[in-house]
């Protein structure tokens, strides 16, 4: 029987980095969980893992008819949904120019559109609840736009823009609404970064393993936060920076300096492994 503190988690991109470490954790605290990703056979890997209490399901998230499968898939797995995690992305690396238009669209919808389609999806079985909690894994990039990035930037200042919209047209509503922007992370996504000498400025922090930003992410899940920022001590300069165009390119140079080091990094830590 389910505990009356156990919730329901519908997590997408669960089949590696941030969501896999999200699901695992959450799954072996007791709570109920959905691992959703485009390849089937990671998700069912991970939830087999990740012990009782959790179902994989296959999930494009551009797709607004396997949001439903996946949504139905939860209630009747599960008897319904508490929390949704918005996490699956992609990115395409590369100067602007060079990329290829259909490449900049593919991010869009899949990292904006993608989302946008799952958080309507959840908010109309929220509101016939009349409750729930929609969670938003975006990116430092919400504020700094960088180089080599344009369209993954683009793509997160939008997701932020629409979370935001959304939760103030639900502000009298009992929905809840957390945003958490997670800075350089230990991923696959990272490594392709790194391969990419265009993306030197993504670099510029030290990157935070799939692990912390999944405690991150619980831990503001738990406090209903609206808002979580990583690392949270340089977040008002990033936010400050990103704000000011004619400094973001007085500083740029300087920026993609800085980056070339910790990208170096990061090239001669995959080669190790």
């Amino acid at each position: 029987m389910k505990s009356s503190e156990a919730k329901t988690y519908l997590i997408t991109g669960a089949g590696s980095g941030i969501g896999a470490a999200l699901a695992t954790k959450l799954a072996r605290a007791g709570q109920y969980v959905m691992l959703a990703d485009i390849n089937l056979a990671s998700a069912q890997k991970m939830a087999a893992a990740a012990g009782p209490h959790t179902e994989a399901v296959e999930l494009d998230i551009r797709d607004e008819q396997a949001w439903e499968r996946a949504f139905n898939a939860t209630f009747s797995r599960f008897g319904g949904l508490d929390v949704l995690i918005n996490n699956a992305g992609i990115v395409h690396t590369g100067l602007a120019r060079n990329v290829a238009v259909g490449d900049h669209q593919a991010t869009i919808d899949t990292n904006f559109m993608g989302p946008l389609t799952g958080m309507i999806g959840a908010l109309r079985r929220f509101r016939e609840i009349g409750a729930g909690h929609l969670v938003t894994v975006c990116s430092m990039t919400a504020f700094m736009p960088l180089c080599g990035l344009a369209s993954y930037c683009a793509s997160k200042h939008a997701l932020r823009a629409f979370h935001y919209a959304v939760a103030l047209e639900e502000r009298h509503s009992s929905i809840d609404f957390t945003i958490v922007h997670p800075t350089a992370t230990d991923t696959p996504m990272l490594d392709k970064e790194a391969a990419d000498d265009d993306t030197a400025m993504a670099f510029l922090a030290k990157s935070v393993s799939a692990d912390e930003v999944a405690d991150t992410v619980i831990k503001a899940i738990k406090r209903k936060a609206i808002e979580v920022c990583m690392p949270q001590s340089s977040a008002r300069k990033v936010k400050s920076l990103g704000a000011d165009p004619k400094r973001l390119r007085a500083y740029a140079d300087h920026m993609e300096k800085i980056g070339r080091d910790g990208q170096a990094a990061r090239r001669a830590v995959a080669l190790r492994t």
